[in-house]
C-alpha cells in the first residue's frame, strides 16, 4: 500500500529524519509513537504529501508521489489519501454534510452521489442526524466524526491521522479509536496513526517507535 525509503528532512541546519524506511500494507492500522520532537509528524506530513522530504521516496501503490507536484500531486493527494487531524478543521458556515463532500465536489463528483455517500458514512459513524448542524452546533466528538467522514468521502487507499483524539474527552475518544478499526475491517483501508495515546498505540497491528528522526522499534 505505501512504501517510503531512505526518507531524510532538514529544517535549516536541523536534521529531522535521518534515513527513514516505512513500509505500510493494505488494510493495516500502524501507529507512530515517540517523545515530542522525535519527527511522527514530519514523517506523517511527507508520507501523506503534505511536505516534501530532501531526499529518498514515498510510493502509495505503485506510484512515486515523490515526483509528483502542482495539479497532479494535489489530484492524487484528493482521491488517494485522507486526513484526520487533532482540530477538526470543519469550515463554521458549512453544514456537516457540506463539509464532509467538499473533497469530492473538488474531485468532480456527482453532488447527489456525494450527498448519498455522506448519509451511508455518517450512518456508520453515528452522526447520521446531525448532517444539517453546523460545527458550533456539534459536540467534540461529533465534529471529529464528521471529519472521519469528509476523510472518507472519496474511498481512499490510505488514512493519516495526526493526534486524532488529543482533543477529546476520554469517551470520545475511545470511541474514535474502536471507529478506526471498524472502518478498516468495513472498507480494507490502512491508517497510519500518529498518538502520544498509549491505548490508541497498543491497539493498532503494528507500532512504529522514533527516536531522534529514525524508527528504532518497528
Amino acid at each position: 500500500m505505501l512504501q517510503a525509503k531512505g526518507i531524510e528532512k532538514y529544517y535549516g541546519d536541523l536534521h529531522v529524519l535521518k534515513g527513514v524506511d516505512v513500509m505500510i500494507s493494505p488494510a493495516e492500522v500502524v501507529s507512530i509513537v515517540g517523545a515530542s520532537g522525535a519527527g511522527k509528524s514530519t514523517l506523517l506530513h511527507i508520507l501523506g504529501t503534505l511536505d516534501e522530504a530532501d531526499k529518498g521516496e514515498v510510493f502509495v501503490g505503485d506510484v512515486n508521489v515523490s515526483k509528483l507536484s502542482g495539479d497532479k500531486l494535489a489530484a492524487f493527494r484528493n482521491k488517494e489519501i485522507g486526513f484526520i487531524f487533532q482540530f477538526h478543521n470543519l469550515l463554521p458556515e458549512f453544514t456537516g454534510e457540506e463539509n464532509i463532500i467538499i473533497p469530492g465536489l473538488i474531485a468532480g463528483r456527482s453532488e447527489v452521489e456525494l450527498k448519498k455517500r455522506a448519509h451511508e458514512l455518517a450512518s456508520i459513524l453515528g452522526v447520521a442526524g446531525r448532517l444539517q448542524h453546523k460545527p458550533s452546533e456539534l459536540s467534540g466528538g461529533e465534529q471529529q466524526r464528521i471529519a472521519v467522514a469528509r476523510a472518507l468521502i472519496n474511498d481512499p487507499k490510505i488514512i493519516f491521522a495526526d493526534e486524532p483524539s488529543g482533543n477529546l474527552d476520554s469517551k470520545s475518544a475511545e470511541d474514535l479509536h474502536h471507529l478506526f478499526f471498524k472502518l478498516r475491517d468495513e472498507f480494507k483501508q490502512s491508517f497510519v496513526i500518529v498518538t502520544h495515546n498509549q491505548e490508541l498505540a497498543e491497539m493498532a497491528d503494528r507500532m512504529l517507535t522514533m527516536q531522534d528522526g529514525r524508527i528504532v522499534l518497528n
